[in-house]
């Protein structure tokens, strides 16, 4: 196939290995320790400190569900709000600028997350979040609505980078896919509670519609203030702090967990355990991120901008423009909405829950590339059946809960994706870069895009765009079948050795 041929041509040889690294050791031999702290993580069974660590860190796809569902949900009340009176144009570009805002914030805090650490950043994005979406409830105008949004996706797209770098690095390697497809997935229980939660506070016979939306806000910074605590208990990355010159302190740390997983290593345990020679450095400069991206992972790159730009395009342009055809093409009331999203979000979130462990199992090449197919061809059936009026709103919702329950997984591996098969001292920002791009080509411009396509009124035209996002989900899996490294149950250091290892 066309897509196929040009990967291989803009792509380097790919293999199962880590590409080869060139690092350029100075002198200084006194920065080069050798460690066994990436095995001892890795070979530690799941306890208590793992679940905090889901918990208080995977609770950031939870609030960009929220926040998501919000803006869909509330996009009827919006638009009848004596005070902002939103156009279905208006709600697809404060809905973009969400995205622009969370773009930036990958940006700036996943550079920021790779020199500074992990942990540092933790509070820094979650309290732009809180901030951001408690003042989104206090607009007084479109204008307002738009800024305040954006500033809410710059904390979230913080978060990523932050979270899905840590959690790479503290979850051992045989639980890690089915671990990071989940939280992933748990979006969708975020939706799910934006969803509830507006069913009620946009009821008429209960609140009045122009406060409810308002206090709808509010959800998402009660619970970052819950997470602000949880977060106090989790560690910087031991695998970070090592190669940034704190090799005591990363020791310390993981003696920690040890215990607290009841399972401490004895000297004969640490002497089977392979050992890593790496050179500490303080920070990797931008222009080694470039040619690392660029020459040493090419396939990689290749891949990774192809499934995140896919599944961007896929999933915003659907889910924030979800409300719009159910109230416009369907006659369904604004603070009905969300009984309509409960079960798409059910069938979301049960995707990566049963199908995440065959991730592990039979591999990321075969279920990537079933899952970003299987989606394709079935939002193309669906949205044939929309466009000649087969469907109705029920049956709507069954056909998106179906497309989505591969969707979903499909979406999560694209992040899953980017944060395991690069090293470690560029994880936070190959995965802002990817999810920047993706989001750029696929995100910010599908929800715009189908807004425009929605007020025309047309069938065909809303299919033509469900018909091009199908198109680019089985590309990507076509690029994933041939670029996609086999990582499962391999440690991170095996899947991409750190730019400062020696050999």
């Amino acid at each position: 196939m066309a897509v196929s041929r040009l990967a291989r041509q803009f792509a380097s040889r790919s293999d199962s290995t880590s590409p080869s690294t060139h690092l350029d050791v100075p002198a200084d031999a006194s920065r080069i320790v050798e460690t066994d702290i990436p095995a001892r993580l890795d070979r530690l069974r799941w306890g208590p400190f793992h679940t905090l660590v889901v918990m208080a860190l995977g609770i950031t796809w939870i609030l960009d569900g929220l926040e998501v569902t919000l803006a869909g949900s509330l996009s009827g009340a919006l638009k009848q709000s004596p005070v902002l009176h939103l156009t279905n144009i208006d709600v697809g570009f404060a809905n973009s600028a969400y995205l622009v805002g969370a773009v930036i914030g990958a940006l700036g805090f996943g550079w920021l997350t790779d020199r500074l650490g992990r942990s540092k950043l933790f509070f820094t994005t979650l309290a732009v979040y809180l901030l951001a979406t408690a003042a989104t409830a206090f607009s007084w105008n479109a204008a307002s609505y738009t800024l305040f949004r954006c500033l809410t996706g710059a904390g979230i797209g913080g978060e990523y980078t932050a979270i899905n770098s840590t959690i790479q690095e503290f979850v051992p390697a045989r639980y890690r896919g089915w671990t990071d497809l989940v939280i992933n997935g748990s979006f969708w229980v975020g939706a799910a509670l934006g969803a509830a939660s507006t069913t009620v506070l946009l009821d008429p016979a209960i609140i009045n519609p122009e406060i409810g939306w308002r206090l709808a806000f509010f959800i998402g910074a009660g619970l970052g203030l819950i997470v602000f605590v949880m977060r106090s208990f989790v560690p910087e990355s031991p695998r970070w702090l090592v190669i940034h010159g704190d090799a005591d302190r990363a020791a310390a740390i993981v003696d920690d967990i040890e215990q607290r997983v009841q399972q401490p290593s004895t000297a004969a345990d640490r002497q089977r355990l392979p050992r890593i020679r790496l050179h500490q450095r303080r920070a990797t400069a931008l222009a080694v991120v470039l040619r690392t991206l660029v020459y040493s992972y090419r396939s990689r790159a290749v891949l990774g901008l192809g499934l995140m730009a896919a599944q961007a395009f896929f999933y915003n342009a659907i889910f924030f423009t979800y409300a719009l055809v159910l109230t416009d093409f369907f006659g369904i009331a604004s603070d009905r909405i969300g009984l309509y999203i409960l079960p798409f979000a059910a069938g979301n979130f049960l995707g990566p829950v049963l199908l995440g462990r065959l991730f592990d199992s039979l591999g990321r090449r075969v279920m990537i590339t079933f899952t970003y197919a299987v989606s394709g061809v079935l939002l193309a059936v669906s949205g044939y059946l929309f466009s000649i009026g087969l469907l109705s709103a029920q049956t709507q919702t069954v056909a998106w809960m179906i497309v989505f329950f591969f969707a979903s997984p499909a979406a999560s591996s694209a992040y899953l994706t980017v944060s395991e098969t690069f090293p470690l001292e560029i994880r936070a920002l190959a995965i802002a870069l990817f999810y920047a791009i993706g989001t750029g080509i696929g995100g910010v411009a599908g929800p715009a895009l189908f807004g425009v396509l929605i007020e025309s009124g047309s069938r065909n035209s809303v299919f033509a765009g469900y018909l091009f996002g199908s198109i680019l989900m089985v590309g990507a899996a076509v690029l994933a079948w041939r670029l996609c490294v086999p990582s499962e149950r391999k440690p991170l250091e095996q899947v991409a050795r750190p730019l400062a290892a020696i050999e």
